[in-house]
């Protein structure tokens, strides 16, 4: 069934439930992982869901850490937005009762102090775009003048997956030159768009770009505001996970997969299980390590999983301040050209958790975040600086607490990768693979490809045992504006 808001693909057919006991491992307590065992259960599967870390949510995930005032406070891998384009991902949470709260604004700061926002741009697209560029103080008329009409219509021309055929090969910063936009633009605008991937301009598939504006902007009504969770991530999945157990899975937390065996055994330090089906909801890194230690699969199908790369690292430094930064400050700022900032969340705005520290400290908890970044200690060091620089007022504040995280294990979206990266079938029957860096066909990135190739894993494996699927949810799979379209194929 299709609308003009978004295009809803109909739940594969088959029986209620499956018509005889089942047994799945999902492997990877993630959003993918998280998805998949739902989707499983919900059909009568019995699921055995592991993940190695001792809390659920995988990069979503949290935990709490001591400062030395003695208070135990949440800490987690650093901000994620809830875009009301994550319908697959919405309708995970909306099971369990999870609340989420919007953000007023989604402010984007330059070098200069100039500053876009999204909040009150028209819902229709093109308009909203259109509504972007005449508001901004990037996009003047001159610049304007000189951008590339004909390349630009890339943009409003997005179809998966034949976008892909046409851009994967040139990076997005090739790219955006070739359009022309102003560079002021380019840097407030589409640079933060492609380095929420934690990589580089230089390193992004054209394509990737191409599709994520379509995502969130040009193949949407909901804009770039987005939702953030009431609770803190360390408490986030727990309705979640209680709903699972309810449901009849087998929560294995701190338990890593050391190897799955064709049939299916799937071993841990400890003990063996054996199932009928396997989902590796796995990041990066993971899955590399877990499918060479595994006898399963064409040595292609092994050799493709190798050579899947992951993104440049990024730092998340949070601060409890023994002060408040102003009242003025939004809960979450966006940066452009201020290396190594990618943006400031100042969390006791919407985490109930830190909330409740600055109300008790009269502080305030802050996190910064830089993307693609090279040199733990130096980053570290200037990520304060440009604090400094631009809430003035932290200079002042002593620091209570501070913890760092320092990860390199998101997926790399590079140019001419797209068409090697692995599906979510596989050659192994009964095998099926879910999570960010999975391929899925369909306009969707980050938290909600995770979610959504939770669904299709889980779909593919009930399909095999004639039990229906689940029903997916995503923004068109092509420019919603006819005319430019039309513009885009005479190009």
């Amino acid at each position: 069934m299709r609308d003009r808001k978004r295009v809803r693909f109909a739940a594969p057919a088959g029986a209620p439930q499956v018509p005889e006991p089942k047994r799945v491992a999902v492997v990877g307590g993630g959003i993918a992982g998280l998805t998949a065992a739902t989707a499983l259960a919900e059909r009568g599967v019995t699921v055995e869901l592991f993940e190695r870390e001792p809390y659920w949510g995988g990069r979503v995930g949290g935990w709490t850490t001591k400062l030395p005032d003695g208070s135990t406070v949440g800490m987690s891998r650093g901000f994620h937005a809830f875009f009301r384009q994550y319908y697959n991902l919405r309708a995970l949470l909306a099971r369990a009762d999870v609340e989420l709260r919007p953000v007023a604004d989604y402010p984007l700061l330059d070098e200069h102090g100039r500053t876009d926002t999204f909040r009150g741009l028209p819902r229709t697209p093109p308009w909203n775009a259109f509504g972007f560029a005449l508001r901004s103080s990037t996009f003047t008329l001159s610049g304007l003048r000189k951008v590339n009409m004909r390349a630009a219509l890339s943009l409003v021309d997005v179809r998966v997956p034949e976008t892909y055929e046409r851009l994967d090969m040139e990076n997005a910063a090739d790219f955006l030159a070739r359009i022309r936009f102003p560079e002021a633009a380019r840097h407030l605008a589409f640079d933060v768009f492609s380095r929420s991937f934690f990589a580089s301009p230089q390193r992004l598939s054209a394509a990737e770009l191409a599709v994520m504006f379509h995502l969130y902007f040009l193949g949407s009504a909901e804009g770039l505001l987005f939702d953030v969770p009431r609770e803190p991530f360390h408490t986030l999945w727990t309705p979640v996970t209680d709903r699972l157990a309810a449901l009849g899975a087998r929560l294995h937390p701190a338990t890593p997969v050391t190897a799955v065996e064709p049939g299916f055994a799937v071993h841990t330090a400890d003990a063996s299980y054996e199932v009928d089906g396997v989902v590796l909801a796995l990041e990066i890194p993971a899955l590399r390590e877990l499918v060479a230690a595994s006898p399963l699969g064409p040595s292609e199908w092994r050799d493709q999983i190798a050579a899947q790369e992951t993104a440049p690292p990024f730092l998340v430094r949070r601060l409890w301040l023994d002060r408040p930064v102003r009242a003025d400050r939004p809960p979450f700022l966006a940066t452009g050209g201020l290396p190594p900032l990618d943006n400031i969340s100042v969390l006791d705005r919407y985490d109930a958790d830190a909330a409740a520290w600055a109300a008790h400290s009269c502080g305030s908890v802050v996190e910064l975040h830089a993307y693609a970044a090279a040199d733990r200690d130096t980053t570290g060091k200037e990520l304060l600086a440009r604090l400094h620089a631009i809430y003035p007022e932290t200079q002042q504040a002593t620091i209570v607490g501070d913890r760092e995280e320092w990860r390199a294990d998101c997926p790399l979206f590079a140019p001419g990768t797209y068409f090697r990266r692995p599906a979510v079938a596989t050659p192994v029957p009964g095998l099926a693979l879910a999570g960010d860096g999975v391929r899925a066909d369909l306009p969707v990135a980050l938290m909600e490809r995770a979610a959504t190739t939770g669904w299709l894993a889980a779909n593919r494996l009930l399909a095999g045992w004639g039990t229906a699927g689940h029903p997916l949810t995503t923004v068109p799979v092509r420019g919603r504006f006819g005319p430019l379209r039309a513009l885009a194929r005479l190009r």
